[in-house]
C-alpha cells in the first residue's frame, strides 16, 4: 500500500439504537464519540438508523401489501369496473 494515499482503516463500533444492537467491525468511518467494548478497549461509535437487527427484510416483520384494497381504491378514484374498453361500448 502506498503511504498517504489510502484512508485510515480502523476498528469502529456501529450501534443501532432502535434495536439495542451494536457490532464491532473495521471501517474508515470516524466519530468523536467512543464506547467501551467487551474486550476492555475504547472504540469510536457510529450510530446508524437501521441495521440487520431492525430492518423488516431481515426480521421477517415486513408489511404485507393489501393489493385488493389498492385495486378498490383505484376503481373508486378513476371509476371502473365494467372491464370493457371505450371502443367496445
Amino acid at each position: 500500500m502506498q503511504q498517504d494515499k489510502h484512508p485510515d482503516y480502523h476498528s469502529v463500533v456501529f450501534r443501532d439504537r432502535a434495536a439495542g444492537y451494536a457490532f464491532l467491525t473495521r471501517s474508515t468511518a470516524v466519530s468523536d464519540r467512543t464506547i467501551d467494548w467487551d474486550d476492555g478497549k475504547s472504540y469510536p461509535v457510529v450510530d446508524v438508523e437501521i441495521s440487520s437487527e431492525s430492518h423488516p427484510f431481515y426480521t421477517g416483520q415486513a408489511r404485507t401489501v393489501d393489493s385488493e384494497g389498492r385495486v378498490a381504491r383505484f376503481e373508486r378514484r378513476y371509476g371502473g369496473g365494467s372491464g370493457q374498453s371505450r371502443d367496445e361500448s
